[in-house]
């Protein structure tokens, strides 16, 4: 019987006494303003048993994080017809990076880089009578919490700052591969990424990707089908030209998001989300990728 919650104690505790915690993300103004000592981890198990230490019930932005939960509302409302709009490839490159888009005629490598994500909301645009707040719904009853929400602060802070998003959303426009405007596309996009959760919730949602589809009321979000599709791309996809690193150190399938938040899992036996704002040359958490591979290393639990 393994102690997850001495051993994320540990980890907190190991943490801590890092000297070098990595830089909060300032292309973004509204996250330059975060403290970049915090520190969270949660665990969801597969028997609903949920394990906390240090500051996992403070609410961050959850960033690119939000990839995962769009991709999933798109692949149960268009099945594999979602695959004509977008790949499954890694990519290789920075997740802002646009010349892979241009080289390949508008279909983005993969729905977790931020112009694959642009076409995942291009998509729920299109489909959604109320895009915004349909999301919101569909996020609110996996977690079964209604307290999540949009930070419109950050929304509005990246709409103002987003110029490269602007590129990719016209870039794919071009190509004939955006169907809907592109302000529309990027509103529903930048609220998308501001949305506000704690390490708690975030392993409550995502606990459907480790328990076959089910969330913890036990209702099927999605099939087994769709569950082995997103869980395969964000283990090759979900930490970009970092995604090799995050296989070889930790080796579970994961996102991270540069509010400084990663969530990761074994399917059929956990969940888990980390957060700390600074972060490493590749845009990933410092300390939540440390702290992931000290969990896998002490358990000796990962896919491999």
């Amino acid at each position: 019987m393994i102690d997850f919650q001495h051993i994320l104690n540990t980890i907190v505790e190991e943490i801590s006494s890092e000297p070098d915690k990595g830089i909060v993300a300032t292309y973004i103004p509204e996250l330059a303003k975060v403290d970049c000592t915090k520190f969270g981890i949660s665990l969801l198990d597969n028997n609903a048993k949920l394990y906390s230490s240090g500051e996992a019930n403070e609410m961050f932005s959850i960033q690119s994080i939000s990839k995962v939960l769009s991709l999933s509302m798109a692949f149960r409302i268009l099945g594999n017809d979602l695959w004509n709009r977008v790949g499954v490839e890694p990519s290789g490159d920075p997740f802002n990076h646009l010349s892979l888009l241009e080289m390949e005629n508008g279909i983005p490598r993969n729905p977790l880089i931020n112009a694959g994500a642009i076409v995942i909301a291009d998509i729920l645009v299109t489909q959604l009578k109320n895009p915004k707040q349909e999301f919101l719904e569909y996020i609110r009853k996996i977690a079964n919490d209604n307290s999540i929400n949009y930070d419109e602060s950050v929304a509005k802070s990246e709409k103002e700052t987003g110029f490269r998003n602007y590129a990719a959303a016209y870039l794919i426009k071009s190509f004939g591969n955006l169907k809907n405007d592109v302000e529309e596309v990027l509103d529903f996009y930048f609220h998308q990424c501001s949305l506000r959760m704690s390490c708690e919730q975030l392993v409550t949602i995502f606990y459907i990707f480790s328990n076959r589809g089910e969330c913890l009321q036990n209702h099927r979000y999605l099939d087994l089908n769709q569950v082995k599709r997103i869980n395969a791309i964000m283990l090759t996809s979900g930490f970009y030209d970092e995604a090799g690193e995050f296989a070889f150190e930790v080796g579970l399938p994961g996102k991270s998001g540069v509010g400084g938040g990663i969530v990761a899992l074994l399917p059929n036996k956990f969940c888990v989300a980390t957060w700390s704002p600074g972060l490493n040359k590749k845009g990933n958490s410092k300390l939540g990728m440390l702290a992931l591979e000290k969990l896998t290393t002490t358990t000796a639990l990962s896919i491999f």
